[in-house]
Parts: structure tokens; C-alpha cells; sequence
């Protein structure tokens, strides 16, 4: 989940602070023009003030007016020398009056001839378009009018190189960038610890569900940290899982002091049918099938007993070799197969390790190969193989029985659930329950499928890793 949530409330983030950083950055552009076109604005108005004297004398024939033109012309060559920008002043009709450099023209088009423009109308420029960083060729041409006696008689004219102001804009925009790379550091640092902060519980209460899943049914979530909403729900399922547990509790305790406390009257029940039977003549029908039922029974009670110490015992895993137990119940069976005249062979690795209980693992495939055995008719083969599949080893008893429809896959391993074409032959349908109870208990499971062209493939699987650790 944090894999979802962190880069999304980084995507987030870096589009906030991108929003906020890209206004700054042309606000700052903007401000550092208006800061050149102000002075150079300041500058023309000096440059009009002479020009309005040159031209009243001109106007006028006074005398002298020769000699504020070369002033006048000497102020701008001295402007243009001093700072780099050309100057000049120029009639209504375009011509120049004075200018700096002498081979100096306003633009034929364009924006330096709209603004020339609008100068003659009586505007002058505060808007000129805004030079950029990467226009390493822009200028910067402002242009006010010169006004006399009301009317405008010439134009002003500046025309600045921008490399010191497009030099600034860059070092703002550099110290922008830094400032949003150092707050998106902080925020995605924010963003981590607020996750870590929201999921932990979450995944805390994940890792207990799961174990309650796979039967560690005392695991519980402590109420610690997080969001109030995510500790109300820590404390909520704790109750849930003491309730699951207490009732479960209270279901095992009933099974086995149900099969316990029956035992000792259904003991005297036979004994009573034992001494009825030296009554009666030998070979009575009744009585040997009255028999056969209490055995039966008593079997489903000792089965009964065991389920409900399966389902509460806790499991000593350790690290086992799966291989070497698997040969050793293979070896353990086969008399019995043999005797039935059934095929029971071995196959896979010899040599591989698990985590699993001994006892229990033992166990099921005792419970699996005595149910392959039961259903597999004779001249037919049991194979039991040992492979390793990604995180677990699996053992796959396969048996060339009648199998199971697609229906009856679904159910097996239910308790007390028997094939409806089985019911003839011994068993109480609780041993594959109790070898999936006792494998559960240690992180191991019990599946089941078909064998074509028939019969059944029972599969233990336990796990290569220390499931308790994990």
C-alpha cells in the first residue's frame, strides 16, 4: 500500500509546489524588467528634458542652439560608453535628431515600431515583451515621447543589452529551483514519515489477520500509534479475535470432553454386547454387526478426540528433512501395499529441507498414504513424489483410484464428509481434517486434484522458510 500512497502524495506535492514555483519564477523575471525598463524610462525623461531645449532654441533661431546639440549628442555618446546602450532622439518623420551609435535606426517593424508608435501618440513603454533567460539576442527598447508646448515633436529612444539582467533572472530562477528541490525534500520526508505513520498499524493489523487466517489464533494488534481511527479499529478487532478465540476454545473443549465422557459408557455398552453374545449361538448376524457399529464408533470418538488436540495444540516446527521423513513413511507403508498387492513407489528429490512439525508432518502423509492405499485397487500404483515449488516443498501422493468429481473436490477434507460411492469402506472422514488441522498449525497445507486418467492427487506442501520468523 505504500507503494500506492507515497508516490501519490508525492505526485501531489511537486504539483504544488510546481504551481507555486513557476508563478514565482516569471513574477521574478517580470520584476527584475520593470526594475531596467523604470531606469531606462528615467533616463529618456533626462534625455527629453535636453531635447525640449534643442528644440525651443531650434524653433525659436535662438543662438546657441548648435551648441545644445552638441551637448546633447555628447550626453548620449557618454550614455552609450558608460553603460553599453544606444540612445537616440528622433523627429516624427523618423529622422534622427541625435543618436549614439551615428549608424543607430529604430526598427522598420515589429514591437520597436508599435512602440515608436504609441510614443508619437503621447505613450510611453511600460509593457515591452518580456526577454527571457534562453533569448541570448534580445533587446530591451523603451521609447518616450519628447512634448513641447503640448504636442510631441520627438521621440526618445533606448535600446539596452540584457545579458546582466537575464544573468539575474537565472540566478533567481537557480535559487527558486533550490528552494522547491529543498522543500520537496522536507515534503516527500513529511510524506514518508506520514505514511509510515498511517500504514503501520494497517500492516500490523494485516500480519494478525493473517496469522489468525492460518490458525495463530493468539495473535493480536497492539493499540499503539497511528491515527485514532486505525486504534479504535486495533482495539475492535482484538475483541473480535478474543471472541473468535474463546468461542473456538469453548467448541474444542466441548468435542473433547463430548468424545472423552462417551467413551467410558460406550466401553460398557460393548461390554454388555460381549456378554449378551455368549448368550446367543455363534455366528449370529446381529450380533457381529452390532459390533462392527460400536467399533466404528469408537473410532469416530478417537478421531473426535484427536481433531480437537490438533486444532488447539501449538506446533514445534523445526527445520526437517522432508525427503528423509517422506522415504521413511513410504518404507513404513509399503508392507501394507504389498499385502494389498498395490504399487507404492517413490520418486523426486531425496534430499530437500522444510520447515514443519516432525510429529505432524508424519502424520498427514500417514493419514494421505493410508487414504491412497484404501481407494487404489490392486495391480494399480501409488506414487508419492518430493519437489520444491517456489517457497515450499511439496509432497504429491498420487494413487490410481476411482478419484473424485469436480463437485466432490470441493468438499473433501470436510469432516465427517464421505463419498456417497464410498460409504462402504472403513474410515470416520475426519483423518484428512485432522492432517490439515495439524498441518496448518505449522504453516503447511493440504490441497487436492484430480490423477487422469483417474484418480487422486493429495498434495503437502510446508514451507522452506521459517514461517514464525517471517
Amino acid at each position: 500500500m505504500r507503494a500506492r500512497l507515497l508516490p501519490l502524495l508525492v505526485i501531489l506535492m511537486a504539483g504544488t509546489l510546481l504551481a507555486l514555483g513557476f508563478p514565482l519564477a516569471v513574477s521574478l523575471a517580470a520584476g527584475q524588467q520593470q526594475r531596467v525598463v523604470v531606469d531606462r524610462i528615467d533616463d529618456s525623461a533626462r534625455f527629453a528634458a535636453l531635447a525640449q531645449f534643442f528644440i525651443d532654441a531650434q524653433g525659436s533661431g535662438a543662438t546657441g542652439a548648435d551648441e545644445r546639440r552638441e551637448t546633447l549628442q555628447h550626453e548620449l555618446a557618454r550614455y552609450q560608453t558608460l553603460y553599453g546602450i544606444r540612445a537616440g532622439i528622433f523627429y516624427r518623420d523618423d529622422n534622427a535628431m541625435v543618436r549614439s551609435p551615428s549608424w543607430w535606426q529604430l526598427p522598420e517593424s515589429g514591437e520597436g515600431r508599435r512602440a515608436f508608435q504609441e510614443a508619437l501618440a503621447g505613450r510611453r513603454s511600460h509593457d515591452p515583451p518580456q526577454v527571457w533567460p534562453w533569448q541570448t539576442h534580445g533587446k530591451l527598447l523603451v521609447v518616450s515621447p519628447v512634448v513641447l508646448d503640448g504636442d510631441v515633436v520627438a521621440v526618445v529612444a533606448t535600446e539596452s543589452p540584457t545579458d546582466e539582467m537575464r544573468a539575474r533572472i537565472l540566478k533567481g530562477w537557480l535559487l527558486i529551483a533550490g528552494g522547491l528541490a529543498a522543500a520537496m525534500l522536507v515534503a516527500f520526508g513529511a510524506a514518508l514519515r506520514l505514511t509510515s505513520w498511517v500504514l503501520k498499524p494497517v500492516q500490523t493489523l494485516d500480519a494478525a489477520a493473517h496469522g489468525i487466517a492460518t490458525g495463530r489464533m493468539n495473535s493480536r494488534v497492539a493499540a499503539a500509534g497511528g491515527p485514532p481511527e486505525l486504534q479504535r479499529l486495533a482495539r475492535s478487532f482484538n475483541e473480535m479475535a478474543d471472541n473468535v478465540e474463546e468461542v473456538l476454545e469453548q467448541q474444542r473443549a466441548f468435542v473433547a470432553d463430548a468424545s472423552h465422557q462417551l467413551r467410558n459408557p460406550l466401553a460398557a455398552l460393548l461390554l454388555r454386547i460381549e456378554l449378551l453374545a455368549l448368550e446367543l449361538p455363534e455366528g449370529n448376524e446381529e450380533i457381529a454387526s452390532v459390533r462392527t457399529e460400536g467399533k466404528r464408533l469408537t473410532q469416530v470418538l478417537d478421531d473426535l478426540l484427536d481433531l480437537a488436540l490438533a486444532e488447539h495444540a501449538s506446533a514445534e516446527i523445526s527445520l526437517t528433512d522432508i525427503g528423509a521423513l517422506t522415504a521413511e513413511r513410504v518404507a513404513a507403508w509399503r508392507p501394507y501395499a504389498e499385502e494389498k498387492g498395490v504399487r507404492l513407489t517413490e520418486t523426486g528429490r531425496t534430499a530437500v529441507t522444510g520447515w514443519a512439525d516432525p510429529i505432524a508432518l508424519s502424520s498427514a502423509l500417514d493419514a494421505v498414504v493410508d487414504n491412497a492405499l484404501k481407494f487404489t485397487p490392486t495391480g494399480e500404483e501409488v506414487e508419492v513424489s518430493v519437489s520444491v515449488a517456489g517457497r515450499s516443498v511439496r509432497v504429491v501422493v498420487a494413487d490410481r483410484g476411482p478419484g473424485l468429481t469436480e463437485d466432490e473436490l470441493l468438499r473433501v477434507g470436510d469432516r465427517f464428509w464421505r463419498s456417497g460411492r464410498h460409504q462402504n469402506i472403513k474410515g470416520s472422514g475426519l483423518g484428512l481434517s485432522i492432517s490439515r488441522a495439524l498441518l496448518a498449525a505449522g504453516g503447511g497445507s493440504l490441497s487436492y486434484g484430480t490423477n487422469p486418467p483417474h484418480g487422486l492427487r493429495v498434495t503437502v506442501a510446508v514451507p522452506r522458510t521459517d514461517p514464525q520468523s517471517a
